[in-house]
């Protein structure tokens, strides 16, 4: 579990995989991770389909940042899941 992906390499791979300019598919990276951050900042909770949800839950006086994974996600590694689709 060594293994990280920065930005600049996931850029290059959704690039790569959309078919688009790296500095296209950048712009599309940072406002989709701003829009997230600032969804986030408001307290609304992020779903994205076949991934997981980003939510923040209030546990006494502070905030808690918290992510649930995709049954799609849950089943790459081997959680419970009721997934049966492609992974």
């Amino acid at each position: 579990m060594n293994e990280r992906i920065d930005k600049k390499t996931l850029v290059a791979r959704v690039a790569r995989r959309a078919g688009v300019d790296e500095d296209v598919a950048a712009g599309l990276v940072e406002a989709t991770l701003e829009e997230i951050y600032e969804a986030l900042k408001q307290c609304e909770c992020v779903s994205l389909r076949n991934f997981g949800t980003f939510y923040i839950r209030k546990e006494g006086r502070c905030r808690v940042f918290r992510f649930n994974p995709s049954q799609r996600l849950r089943k790459l590694f081997g959680w419970s899941s009721s997934y049966k689709g492609k992974l």
